[in-house]
């Protein structure tokens, strides 16, 4: 009979193993038919999974560090940083391009960089899906024409006042999807992370552009990620933004896609008990359909507070080290192979991201087993820690060994 545990740990190897297929010794045509099925399946049990294609281990918290440093190069330290401490690495927009005069060119001289310092972590482009961020050396070649407008003809914009591309319109996809190609050309990159696709699921997108154009954008992006993802390959990860409690998890069917953020864990009003279940939820979800999860977790303060980030650098790293608690436990008790986890109070390179965690250097080791849950609370066993959360209370507790 098999333990909990010991099922838990041969579901996870078993979907990997490569089994020595049957040779028929008859000559029947059912038997090559046969054959040829076993080493069908034989072959697609060995193609890379999403979560493999990240680098992932539980040795310690599985890490990814999002961010983009913009009005400076990166110094020695930071990379030196980086290629320690952070396996996954997204670099953001804007990053590097007042140095290096663009986007592409400031992500690729990281990459380069942290790949120097350690050849096995992965890098991760940044372009977003569905805001024109300037900063990219490919605007240039850009057509107006691929800019989305409203039911009176006028521009549609992000609330920050950046236009908003047209995915429905095929010469933007071949552009959009080539930008990210050429990137991985000139770079040693590992993917890319695509942003602001619920922007295109809000019901608000309808009320501008009206339902059909709505549905033909979305029906776009879809084309547009598998687009970018056969140019990419099957040894490239795309990785997009992202899902928000029960909302926006059709991404998850989405072909192409190797995994999904979950930014708002824990803020931006979805800080609700109901709401941090159906987040954690979502990582088992995507495991089932063979896709990974970032989860983006918060010390309760953003870069959009204006006050907070008035007080000193090492204040505010304090309170996100004094914090993180909760965040971090809740992450363990969901996390499924392929799940890392975020956390910082932004997206810059001043938002805690190129600051360290005793958490994070601390051994974990696989767990024992999946989490059990008692209503909203849940405990879970890893090799080196035991892990409590009660999400009604918002109260947690990680006990190391």
């Amino acid at each position: 009979m098999l333990t909990r545990s010991s099922d838990y740990a041969l579901r996870q190897i078993g979907s990997r193993s490569l089994a020595r297929p049957y040779v028929p010794s008859g000559r029947s045509p059912w038997c090559w038919i046969l054959l040829l099925l076993v080493l069908l399946v034989s072959i697609r049990a060995a193609e890379p999974t999403s979560a493999a294609l990240t680098g992932f281990s539980w040795d310690r918290v599985p890490v990814y560090t999002h961010f983009g440093k913009r009005g400076a190069e990166m110094t020695p330290a930071e990379l030196d940083f980086l290629a320690q401490h952070a396996p996954f690495v997204a670099l953001e927009k804007s990053h590097g391009a007042a140095v290096h005069g663009s986007t592409e060119a400031g992500i690729a001289a990281t990459a380069r960089e942290l790949k120097r310092r350690n050849p096995r972590i992965k890098v991760l482009f940044y372009f977003n899906a569905f805001i024109n961020w300037g900063g990219y050396a490919a605007h240039r070649t850009y057509r107006e024409e691929w800019t989305l407008r409203d039911l009176k003809g006028a521009v549609v914009t992000h609330p920050s006042g950046t236009p908003r591309p047209d995915p429905s319109q095929a010469a933007f996809r071949e552009w959009w999807s080539e930008v990210v190609a050429a990137a991985h050309r000139d770079a040693p990159l590992d993917g890319l992370f695509a942003d602001a696709l619920p922007q295109a699921l809000s019901p608000a997108l309808s009320r501008q552009v009206g339902p059909d154009k709505a549905r033909a954008v979305v029906a776009g992006l879809r084309e547009m990620l598998a687009l970018t993802k056969r140019k990419l390959g099957p040894d490239r990860i795309l990785l997009v933004n992202g899902t928000r409690t029960t909302d926006f998890r059709e991404i998850l069917d989405w072909e192409g896609i190797d995994g999904v953020m979950i930014e708002h864990f824990g803020g931006f009003k979805t800080d609700q008990p109901a709401d941090l279940k159906a987040d954690l939820d979502t990582i088992a979800l995507a495991a089932a359909k063979g896709k990974f999860v970032v989860i983006k977790g918060w010390p309760g303060f953003n870069w959009l507070d204006q006050a907070m980030m008035k007080r000193p650098h090492a204040e505010l790293l304090a309170l996100a080290r004094e914090r993180i608690n909760f965040p971090l436990a809740c992450y363990l008790v969901a996390a499924q192979p392929g799940t890392w986890f975020c956390y910082s109070w932004g997206y810059t390179s001043d938002h805690g991201m190129l600051d360290g965690y005793p958490e994070f250097s601390r051994p974990l080791g696989p767990p024992r087993g999946e989490a059990t849950w008692n209503g909203l609370a849940a405990t879970r066993e890893f090799t080196h820690a035991s892990v409590r959360v009660d999400l009604a209370t918002k109260t947690a507790r990680i006990d190391w060994r």
